[in-house]
């Protein structure tokens, strides 16, 4: 299994659980963008492509804030048999907020994988019910974390135990029943 680390707006720091993921999850790779201040769709959703078509093992996304958006976009565009699924944490209402307009209008579309969303309660990006209503329109499956704000390296979450036990549960719902 390949694990796709595919953060937000200005990347995710050393203290963000994608970072530490990164570095505990075996075969874990992070898509890297060209320019993390100034997010971009097309030529994110391009770098993307390149990076999820070259995947010739089964993969499973994990994306944070932004980088959901983005996984989001490709999903409904591209396809490859490899990608197994996706792991959708805080997705940023892209219709709201105003630096990340570009990534507008949220696709709303069922998604053709399984994907699971781990939303906050009181995250400044999303609404819970937002979130709720993103996971019902893409078929997936949503948990609510409780109050972790944006679930990104403010929280001081370290490793995240209860994500990577969300992980494991997905995981193992993917490929073990």
């Amino acid at each position: 299994m390949k694990y796709l680390i595919v953060p937000g707006l200005n990347n995710s720091g050393p203290k963000h659980w994608q970072s530490f993921w990164e570095k505990s999850l075996p075969n874990a790779h992070r898509l890297t963008q060209e320019n993390w201040g100034n997010p971009e769709l097309k030529p994110w959703l391009a770098s993307l492509n390149k990076e999820l078509q070259s995947s010739k093992e089964n993969t499973l996304i994990i994306a944070h804030s932004l980088g959901v958006s983005l996984v989001i976009h490709w999903l409904t565009q591209y396809s490859n048999p490899y990608v197994k699924g996706a792991l959708l944490v805080s997705p940023s209402d892209v219709d709201s907020v105003e630096v990340i307009k570009n990534f507008a209008p949220m696709p709303l579309k069922h998604l053709p994988i399984p994907t699971v969303v781990a939303a906050s309660e009181n995250d400044v990006f999303v609404s819970l019910d937002r979130a709720r209503f993103f996971a019902d329109q893409w078929g997936s499956k949503l948990v609510n974390v409780g109050k972790l704000g944006h679930i990104n390296a403010e929280t001081d979450l370290g490793e995240w135990p209860e994500g990577k036990a969300i992980l494991a549960d997905f995981e193992r719902s993917l490929f073990y029943t």
